[in-house]
């Protein structure tokens, strides 16, 4: 259960190559815009996956335990299980909106700031929607605040 927890924090587990940023290049230029296209959709196919094995392993698995621990148990999995599935549907509704802002050209840019995101954060947190920056400056104030 642990691989699905990581697998839904970052894309470094689809098997991609980074992304080799040359001289002079436009930031996310068409090359650039294929790259992150293929990532994000490699990985909401992989979850979309996911989805489906979890439906096919609980109808597999449901049993009617007389025992109640064993009841208890097979629930308790399955609410673990439906968890971690709750939060990958998250996780491909931000990978839908990357998706779309890959399309209208808004992919890419610091909400808080408007600064370029680097493409090696892009390729650790394809969804990241803030720079290292504002991000960090947004995780003391949470700190803080906590």
């Amino acid at each position: 259960m642990a691989t699905s927890k990581n697998k839904s924090l970052d894309s470094s587990h689809l098997g991609f190559k980074p992304y080799k940023v040359k001289k002079g290049e436009e930031f996310m230029n068409p090359n650039q815009v294929e790259h992150f296209t293929n990532i994000l959709t490699l990985w909401k196919n992989e979850l979309m996956g996911e989805v489906d094995r979890t439906v096919h392993h609980m109808q597999d698995e449901a049993s009617n335990f007389p025992d109640p621990t064993d009841r208890a148990t097979q629930e308790a999995d399955f609410s673990l299980e439906l968890r971690t599935r709750d939060r990958e549907r998250k996780l491909v509704k931000k990978i839908d909106e990357s998706l779309d802002m890959l399309d209208t050209g808004d992919y890419g840019y610091c909400d808080a700031c408007g600064i370029e995101i680097a493409i090696k954060r892009l390729e650790a947190r394809p969804t990241a929607s803030q720079c290292i920056d504002c991000k960090s400056l947004d995780e003391i104030r949470e700190k803080q605040n906590s």
